[in-house]
Order: structure tokens, then sequence, then C-alpha cells
């Protein structure tokens, strides 16, 4: 068997793991030390509250399942759209192109409401009413597609975006979503975090690399490796002791 061996980043890891919290156990600190040798960094998605081993694992899971993004046709108008350089949010009417922007409109929610409720291209029906659906987009890319176009009028086209699952926004390519997806909806966590914790469900790619991991065997070779190094001596000492 190979033996387990510490790095010195991985010392300086667990020493400040030790010094940051006040009488740790010997498996939080193990965890510590193992989150950071296999580079595992933890992330809980806060709408389904599942907790993954990554962000990596989240993206692909829920790319893979249809779950993050979804392929969208929207109407690009030609006429003055009052969307501007400045402009950092727009509502877009799905059925004339129509936009009201953030900065050129004092209540543009509102707006997009009326006119959508009014729009003569609306033909979808709720309720006997017109449907008032729109869509949102902070997406630059999105943003830059309704600026006003110089020259002559032109018939309005239409145009494939992608609509994030989990925000209903729209962006301009799928690496927007992803980004966008990332800094809103996933928490990072550490691995010394996951074990004890009962408000979210874990994932169970990552609940059997816990399993695999808190094991007494590889338990024992970190407390041997660390056994090693002076300056850990007092806690292991402290843990030893604790068992006996």
């Amino acid at each position: 068997m190979t033996k387990m061996i510490i790095t010195d980043k991985e010392k300086e890891v667990i020493s400040q793991y030790l010094s940051e919290n006040h009488l740790p156990d010997l498996v939080n600190t193990y965890l510590c030390f193992i989150g950071k040798k296999l580079n595992i960094q933890p992330v809980l998605y806060v709408k389904d509250k599942v907790i993954y081993q990554n962000a990596e694992e989240v993206v692909e899971r829920l790319s893979q399942q249809g779950k993050l993004w979804r392929e969208t046709e929207i109407k690009v108008g030609y006429h003055p759209q009052n969307v501007n350089e400045e402009t950092k949010r727009i509502y877009i009417c799905p059925f004339s192109g129509k936009v009201f922007a953030d900065n050129t409109h004092p209540n543009p929610q509102d707006a997009i409401y009326e006119w959508v409720a009014s729009c003569p291209e609306n033909t979808e029906l709720m309720g006997g009413l017109k449907a008032k659906r729109f869509f949102v987009s902070e997406d630059p890319g999105v943003i830059k597609g309704y600026m006003e176009k110089e020259g002559p009028a032109r018939e309005a086209t239409t145009k494939v975006v992608y609509s994030s699952v989990a925000s209903g926004k729209l962006f301009a390519n799928k690496e927007a979503v992803i980004e966008d997806f990332r800094q809103q909806f996933l928490k990072k966590m550490q691995l010394v975090e996951v074990p004890n914790q009962n408000r979210f469900k874990i994932d169970e790619k990552l609940l059997q690399f816990l399993q695999d991991q808190l094991v007494e065997e590889k338990i024992n070779e970190f407390v041997e490796a660390l056994s090693e190094i002076p300056e850990f001596s007092s806690h292991i000492e402290q843990w030893v002791g604790g068992e006996e």
C-alpha cells in the first residue's frame, strides 16, 4: 500500500483549520485535508437544495438532463426600441419584438404587461384573455440585438437565444447561461460542512465519495502521516487520548 504523503500546501491548510477551530476533531480535520488533496469543492444548488461534488458536476448533470437551458426563438423588431448602451435589463414581447428597457421607461414591467395584453400579434389565450407572457434578459449579448438600428426600417426577424431553466431569463449563448447559473444559483461549501448538515440532500456521487473516504483504515493512515510532522503532535495526542 502506498504511504500517505502530506505536502507543504496541505500542511498549511491543516494548520489553518486547526488554528481557526476550537477543539477540532479528527474526522473534520481529515475531511479538511482530503478536500484539499483531492480538490473536492462542493457546491449547493440552492434551487433544488442538493449538494454536488463540484460546480462542473452539477452543470454537466443538469445539461445532460435538459434542466439548464432551453433554446428559445424570439422576435427582434427594428422600429425604435429605446434601448441603449446604458440598458441593464429589458422586457421583450415574444409576439412583436417590442422592448421596454429599465433605463428608458419609468415602469418597464408594467408597460410590458399592458403591451402584451393589447398586442395585435398576440393570439395566445388564457382563460379567454390574451396571455401576458413576456421575456426578461440582463445579458449584454441579447440587449445589444435590440438597440436601435441605423438606416432604413426593416421588418422584424427571429433569432434563437437560450432561456435559463433556473431563472427564466434569456441569454445570447449557452456559455452566458452557465456563467449566470454558477454565480446566482451555486453556493460554495467546504467538504467538512457536508456530512453533518441535514437541511439539504447530498448527491449520490458525493455521498459515495464520503462513504469511501470515511473509513477507519484511511483515517488511521492520515494520523500516521500527520504524526511525522512535529507541530501536530499535541493534536494527535488529544485525538488518541480521547479514544482511550
